[in-house]
């Protein structure tokens, strides 16, 4: 399992529209990646979470995984549509 499959498995085991939910990854100038998670705008809040908790949580998740797999820096951004 790569990182974008991961990250979409995170987020859609959350999501109550996880069809919707798109993640792709990029390299940047600075030589990181770039991982833009899109969700449904229904679903933006439950993403978030309360006080950002649930982003966060998912960014460790996300960032650990990629540590392990021998990424050292990746970028995440989510966003909606």
């Amino acid at each position: 399992m790569d990182l974008v499959e991961y990250a979409e498995f995170l987020v859609k085991s959350i999501s109550s529209e996880p069809e919707m939910v798109k993640v792709q990854c990029f390299d940047s100038d600075e030589g990181a990646k770039i991982l833009e998670i899109i969700v449904h705008n229904s679903d933006m809040g439950k993403i978030i979470g309360k006080n950002g908790r649930t982003a966060s949580a998912l960014r460790t998740l996300i960032q650990a995984y990629a540590y392990v797999k021998d990424m050292k820096k990746i970028k995440i951004n989510i966003d909606s549509f």
